[in-house]
């Protein structure tokens, strides 16, 4: 706790043991899963994967990305808490110590699973983490809350297992791709380094977003660098430096807008949604870019009645722009700019398309909306000022989004005084400081999370 407050870190990471995660693997695929060493002599998992261009699995991938547009991270062990996201043991000294009662874990090679391209190896190697990072956690049940992932590449194999994950493992929540790369239209054959995206919120999706509201349990989106998922600017730069600084927001980014405007949180009202490790400090901006377009694009457009001058307004405009000279020739040029530009034949309220309407179906909701009934949360780090300036951007919503996250075992995450430096990076009022550490995480992961809490903090709990 801090002075008293409930302290929940939304967004840890748990450094799978490979060895142990081979073990829960089915035997037909342990030979697939293996670790290497790269040319300047850093560590990264092998997967024999589906070769689009063979049909065979003998495709050998490196992840992360080793080189290239894209490129994944290197050197990128961290000194203080590599070994706690290895062993527990260690993780809950460090928690005692920093005063963080609750840590929420993710996986870290678990997240390019959705960028496997064999169906069948993805749905295996989701089911083997599961199984491992249930048994993992199970002895410090109390403290540390796993979250499941689940196989993009088979959405009926994907809900099978979250209900698994919650109805038989116990977790709270599953962690979903933003999006699942797929052959572009235009190169199919130079899949996957030339790809596209199907985003989460894409209609084949729908069932797992269904099964997340019938549950009752969040979906925590997670990009990573490195992975294959389209990442926006990062897929165009070559050093992992500027591909980090792009590649959690955009991807974020690009999910929250096609959850938004794909009608995703319209068509599921209590779906609530961790866009995560892609701070939260952006939000207030994309915000105001949703409601604007939304408003002026949506609302009040209407594609049938563009704005149309007379053809004398015109004329005695172009008249008084270039002079009064040679007015023949101007009224001609006027006429055959005017006919050129609003042609009758090209009469907009005649043209029967329906992509003139784009999200027609959201014309009645603001996408604020969506922010303000609590189905958006994002996180933030113990250095990161984005918490002062979210209620400023967004009013009282504002203070309802954003969750404490230590991004525990990833090598920019910071241990050391991380709670302490949350809170005090800014003279945060008692309540907003309670929402920050703990409440808002509380009402992302739900009552899945808020009854798993052992007796000792259900009283902090009920007091946020």
């Amino acid at each position: 706790m801090y002075q008293g407050l409930l302290v929940i870190d939304a967004d840890a990471h748990k450094l799978e043991n490979p060895l142990v995660l081979r073990e829960y693997l089915e035997p037909e695929y342990r030979d697939r899963i293996g670790l290497v060493i790269d040319s300047l002599g850093d560590q990264r998992a092998r997967l024999i994967d589906h070769n689009p261009a063979t049909g065979k699995a003998d495709f050998t991938r490196m992840f992360p990305q080793p080189q290239g547009l894209g490129k994944g991270g290197f050197r990128n062990l961290h000194p203080e808490t590599t070994l706690g996201a290895t062993f527990n043991h260690l993780r809950v000294e460090h928690m005692d110590r920093e005063g963080v009662d609750v840590q929420v874990i993710y996986g870290t090679l678990n997240l390019i699973f959705s960028s496997i391209i064999d169906k069948d190896f993805a749905i295996a190697l989701c089911k083997a983490y599961n199984n491992y990072i249930a048994d993992d956690c199970r002895p410090y049940g109390d403290r540390l809350k796993p979250i499941g992932v689940i196989p993009l590449q088979d959405v009926d194999e994907a809900v099978k297992e979250m209900r698994r994950c919650v109805n038989e493992l116990g977790m709270i929540g599953v962690a979903v791709a933003p999006n699942m790369p797929i052959p572009h239209p235009k190169a199919p054959d130079a899949f996957p380094d030339i790809r596209t995206c199907k985003v989460i919120s894409h209609p084949d999706f729908r069932p797992i977003l269904q099964a997340a509201v019938d549950l009752d349990i969040a979906l925590g989106i997670h990009g990573g660098p490195g992975s294959y998922m389209v990442g926006g600017i990062s897929d165009h730069t070559e050093t992992f430096v500027l591909t980090h600084i792009f590649v959690q927001r955009n991807q974020q980014q690009l999910a929250m807008a096609r959850m938004v405007f794909d009608g995703a949180f319209e068509q599921f009202p209590d779906l609530r949604v961790g866009f995560l490790e892609g701070g939260c400090g952006w939000i207030p901006d994309l915000a105001h870019a949703f409601h604007e377009h939304w408003e002026k694009r949506i609302r009040d457009f209407d594609p049938k009645s563009p704005y149309r001058p007379s053809l004398v307004e015109y004329t005695k405009n172009m008249m008084m722009e270039r002079g009064s000279k040679n007015k023949v020739n101007i009224i001609n040029q006027a006429k055959n700019l005017f006919d050129l530009l609003w042609n009758a034949e090209h009469d907009p309220s005649k043209i029967d398309d329906a992509s003139l309407y784009e999200h027609y179906d959201l014309r009645h909701r603001d996408p604020m909306d969506y922010f303000k009934r609590g189905q958006i949360f994002a996180s933030f780090e113990s250095d990161d000022p984005g918490p002062m300036y979210m209620p400023t951007g967004l009013g009282e919503c504002g203070k309802h989004i954003a969750c404490f996250s230590g991004d525990y075992g990833h090598w920019d995450g910071v241990l050391t005084d991380c709670v302490k430096d949350a809170a005090t990076l800014n003279d945060y009022d008692r309540d907003y400081l309670s929402l920050l550490l703990g409440g808002n995480a509380l009402a992302l992961y739900g009552d899945r999370l808020r009854n798993s809490l052992p007796e000792s903090l259900k009283a902090a709990a009920a007091a946020v």
